[in-house]
């Protein structure tokens, strides 16, 4: 059977994503100085007004109005911003939940998932793969250049015959640019330097009927803020797997590793990594659920779309035997006290290997 499964991502001066960087960029600072902090600063961001707000208990001192002003130049705003900032402490009816006298327990109820599959090298879906690393190739080209700028989406179709991906369907890129630049020039400058060198790593895909459709909307020079407003989380399933796996209720940016919509969501992915990079299924994905104040999660179930090369009953004992769900190993083993989430705001947070989620297990 043939089908198609799209994904897409966007760059760093999408507003949303400005969003989480900002976000996560606080994160790192206050656990710079205190890897205990407990935070959930969030951002939004409409034309040149960025809103800080959020909960946060730490010893850090954290001057937020300069993390957000240093993000957006680094991201290429020219313009001063006006800073809004609502902070308040973490509500100490959920810090007595968490903070145990034996070890730490779930900031909160929920269910996350995990997802693998042995399609790429990265074992991820394809189409999410292709679709970050588009819009990583076009962030550095564009770093090159005064003429194009940090807000841009990819969109990847990727074509399916009996589960296996065999073509790319669609390449879909729209980037922001200057005025002086016509649609004819950018879509040469796209497909030459961005599009080109990312689908050379797919050779093995056929590409002998891609389409390629660069900036349809034929003019893209209102930007970032002022084209649109953003705010902290509303890009999940770029974040994850672009669709194919699902996902649970909570977004990552802006939550230190006691929010398993977070560290738990991380955890699963590992698990289902290591499952199918050790060869025991082609495709995994991993559910679990937690309750406040509980440090062993609610329930665990793993599904390998009838993909599994072991039984079930083996794959359960593989996971029994190597991994714990519990929230005080998740962040022990996966060592998530450090200032690491500002790196994991753009481009996805899976199928990167600088991640200590996306080690293999011996």
């Amino acid at each position: 059977m043939r089908k198609i499964i799209t994904s897409e991502s966007v760059n760093i001066g999408h507003p949303d994503k400005t969003c989480d960087t900002i976000a996560d960029a606080i994160l790192d600072a206050a656990l710079a100085g205190d890897p205990h902090s407990q935070m959930a600063v969030e951002c939004a961001i409409k034309n040149d007004k960025l809103f800080i707000y959020g909960e946060a208990t730490t010893k850090s001192e954290i001057d937020y109005e300069k993390i957000g002003r240093e993000v957006l130049k680094e991201i290429g705003y020219e313009n001063e911003f006006q800073v809004i900032k609502e902070i308040s402490i973490q509500s100490p009816d959920i810090a007595q939940a968490v903070i145990g006298e034996e070890e730490l327990k779930a900031n909160d109820q929920g269910m996350v998932y995990g997802y693998a599959s042995n399609e790429t090298a990265e074992f991820m879906p394809l189409p999410i793969i292709v679709a970050h690393k588009l819009m990583k190739k076009y962030d550095e080209y564009r770093r090159t250049t005064s003429c194009y700028y940090a807000d841009a989406k990819s969109q990847v179709s990727i074509e399916y015959e009996d589960e296996k991906p065999v073509a790319i369907a669609t390449v879909l890129v729209s980037v922001s640019h200057s005025d002086e630049l016509e649609t004819e020039q950018i879509q040469k400058d796209v497909k030459e330097n961005v599009i080109d060198p990312v689908l050379k790593e797919y050779a093995e895909f056929d590409q002998s009927n891609t389409k390629f459709l660069i900036n349809t909307s034929g003019k893209f020079t209102i930007w970032g803020s002022f084209g649109d407003s953003g705010c902290v989380g509303r890009k999940i399933i770029v974040d994850t797997y672009g669709g194919v796996g699902r996902v649970g209720g909570g977004c990552f940016s802006s939550k230190n590793a006691t929010k398993v919509d977070r560290s738990a969501c991380y955890y699963a992915r590992y698990v289902a990594k290591n499952i199918v990079a050790h060869g025991l299924a082609d495709k995994c994905e991993i559910q679990a659920s937690y309750a406040i104040g509980i440090a062993e999660p609610v329930s665990l179930y793993v599904e390998t779309f009838g993909t599994n090369k072991v039984s079930m009953e083996e794959i359960l004992e593989y996971v029994n035997n190597n991994f714990s769900f519990r929230l005080s190993n998740i962040i022990n083993e996966l060592d998530l006290l450090r200032p690491i989430y500002k790196q994991t705001a753009c481009f996805g947070h899976f199928g990167r290997n600088e991640f200590p989620w996306e080690q293999i297990k011996d």
